[in-house]
This record gives C-alpha cells, sequence and structure tokens, in this order.
C-alpha cells in the first residue's frame, strides 16, 4: 500500500522564499505507477513527502486533507498531467504545468542525484520561488482541437509509411522506375495489378492498400469536422483573411499558439514556432546559427505551409517573397521569412480579438 501520509519536516527557509504565502505548495513527480509528492505549507513551515497511488481517485483523496486551503500543485508536462490537473481542479486546487526542458535546465549541467523525491522537491522549490517555467493548460475545447489535429498528423504520418513499403516492396523486385507519383490513387492500383509479382508481394501490396484507403476515411472524417469547427470558430475566421490561410492551417496555428494576450510581442510567436535563428555572441565575436527548432513543430508547420502561397501573384507577400529570392536566398530560406511575418501578423490578429480569439463554437 503506498503511504499517502508521508514523513513531515520544517524548513523555515522555505517558507521565507514562497511566492504564494500561507498556502500549499506541492511538487509532483508522475510516474505511471506511484506519483512521489514534496508539499509545503507555507503558513506553518511543515513540508509532507510520501507517495500515493498513481490514479485520480488517489489525487482527489489526497486533496480532501486541504479542503479550505489554497493549493497550488506543479508537474511536469509530461504524459499524465492531464488528469492530475483535473483531480486537482475538481478539488478546488490550482495546478502549474512545467515545461520539461526548460525544468530541467535550471538544474544546470553539474551532476546530482535524481530521484523521485528530488525531482518532487525541484518542482515545489520552483513553484515557491515564482520561477517555475510554465506551459500554458489550454482549456478542455482548445484541447480537443489540438488533440484531433496531432491525431490527424499521426495518420498522415501512418499513411506515408505504408505507402513507403508499397515503394520499398517495388524496388526488391526491380521495380524502380515507372510507377506513378500518386501509387495508391486509381492509376496507380491499375499499374500494381499490372505487375507479374510474387504471391508474397502481392499480399504485401494489398494490405498496404487497404491499410491506405482505412487511414484515408479516417483522415477525412477528421479534416471534414475540424473544417466545420475552423469556419465557425472567431480566431480562425480572423487568421483565414490572410492570403493562403485555410482552415486547417487557421485552426493549428490557434490550437497550437493558445492565448495570444500571454505575450507581450510578436517576436515570441516566432520563438515560440522555433522559427527564430540562434545566435551565439560573446565580446566581439558573434555566430548566427539555424533555426533552433524549440518549439511546436505542428505550428512550424502551419506557417510554412502558408508561406508557399506567396509564390502566387496574388499573394501580397509575392514582392517580398521574390526579393528575397534575388537577394540570393533559397526559395526555403525566403519561405521561412515569410513564415515569420505570416506569425507576426496572426499574433496581431489574435491579440486584438482578446479572450474571444479562443471562443468554443456552439453547436
Amino acid at each position: 500500500m503506498i503511504d499517502g501520509k508521508g514523513s513531515v519536516a520544517r524548513n523555515a527557509a522555505d517558507v521565507k522564499s514562497s511566492a504564494f504565502q500561507g498556502a500549499i505548495i506541492v511538487g509532483f513527480d508522475v510516474h505511471l505507477r506511484q506519483i512521489t509528492f514534496d508539499c509545503l505549507d507555507s503558513a506553518t513551515g511543515e513540508v509532507l513527502r510520501g507517495r500515493i497511488a498513481s490514479e485520480p481517485a488517489a489525487v482527489r483523496e489526497w486533496m480532501t486533507q486541504f479542503v479550505g486551503r489554497e493549493v497550488h500543485v506543479a508537474v511536469e508536462a509530461c504524459t499524465g498531467w492531464l488528469f492530475v490537473a483535473q483531480a486537482v481542479g475538481a478539488c478546488g486546487g490550482t495546478a502549474h504545468l512545467a515545461e520539461t526542458v526548460e525544468t530541467r535546465a535550471l538544474r544546470g549541467r553539474k551532476r546530482r542525484a535524481k530521484t523521485d523525491r528530488q525531482d518532487a522537491l525541484w518542482l515545489r522549490e520552483l513553484l515557491a520561488e515564482g520561477r517555475l517555467p510554465e506551459s500554458w493548460i489550454a482549456p478542455e475545447h482548445v484541447r480537443q482541437w489540438r488533440s484531433r489535429l496531432h491525431l490527424r498528423k499521426a495518420l498522415i504520418d501512418e499513411r506515408t509509411q505504408w505507402l513507403l513499403r508499397i515503394r520499398s516492396v517495388l524496388y526488391h523486385h526491380g521495380i524502380s522506375g515507372g510507377a506513378p507519383a500518386r501509387i495508391a490513387a486509381a492509376g496507380g492500383r491499375q499499374f500494381l495489378d499490372g505487375l507479374d509479382l510474387p504471391a508474397d508481394a502481392h499480399e504485401r501490396i494489398t494490405v498496404a492498400l487497404f491499410m491506405i484507403s482505412t487511414l484515408e476515411q479516417q483522415i477525412h472524417q477528421i479534416e471534414r469536422e475540424l473544417r466545420k469547427i475552423a469556419r465557425r470558430q472567431t480566431g480562425c475566421q480572423a487568421l483565414m483573411t490572410q492570403f493562403g490561410v485555410g482552415e486547417l492551417i487557421a485552426l493549428t496555428f490557434l490550437s497550437e499558439l493558445g492565448d495570444a494576450t500571454r505575450m507581450t510581442s510578436s517576436r515570441k510567436v516566432v520563438r515560440f514556432a522555433g522559427l527564430d535563428i540562434g545566435v551565439h555572441r560573446s565580446d566581439q565575436t558573434s555566430r548566427v546559427g539555424r533555426l533552433t527548432r524549440q518549439g511546436s513543430s505542428p505550428l512550424r508547420w502551419a506557417l510554412y505551409e502558408a508561406a508557399q502561397s506567396a509564390t502566387r501573384h496574388q499573394s501580397p507577400d509575392y514582392a517580398h517573397y521574390h526579393a528575397l529570392r534575388a537577394s540570393g536566398m533559397t526559395h526555403t530560406r525566403a519561405s521561412l521569412t515569410i513564415a515569420r511575418k505570416i506569425a507576426r501578423r496572426s499574433y496581431h490578429l489574435l491579440n486584438n480579438l482578446g479572450q474571444d480569439a479562443l471562443a468554443p463554437v456552439t453547436p
């Protein structure tokens, strides 16, 4: 039986440094079978440590001992944070989602003991001192949009893998050229049916085509529902006023960026997407690196896809794009520059809408 009471200690230094005077401050280290906690009562200085089962009911039961108190819980943004945050919120507490990479980076490069108790203590200390690098916790309807967009991306990746398997079978039997570009379309299927291949190769291709058809049905259904949402959602409607921004791109941008008002400038949106350029500067030396890519990859995809429209004559960025190409930039680098421009414009559109940008779609 996992002990939910734990051990009690006193630490006056923690109380003095607390950013939540008089509140209960907790660090949760979540794992598949157990949650290790480190809890500070900033009013008395008592520290409670222990473990509970990694279940919503166990979290709610543990929270009942602080009924009527202000409770703040820090948990890392890894698998399992959702049920913990929901259980804490249901009991009147406030969950703080810690950005995993930045939280680890604050420890420094020095070698230290790595245990569940140390991880829970580190989260609690960062939260108490007001230094916890927090991630934005999306409202439930935004989280649903984001989850379905991620599912669509996973299905598309899976479809690509099955298409590559068909190409691999053809190449393995000496057929490297002559195959249609769209091998799963009607023309591609006729081409495959006319090939003289061994039984095992035909079987692999048949199974692959069946899986591709099944995946495409699921992708089409999800995309149809997502496009319906984007056409009726306030923030997406504002984003789609930009040339080249369609329903899926707009909804991806909105759900990944979230509340734009929490950012103080459009430059932070570029950084959030991982489209900023890494720079190493010290004294008189400076070296410009590559894209940091330390951000949301779906958001980066959406911005880059929207930037591809700059090659069309109707695009307001057409002249800017070709000026960049004339200066010697490749298509990719010029498109990334346009993508940053779209990111800044999108930020201002959503920031002007305020909280209405994330309004749910009413049935």
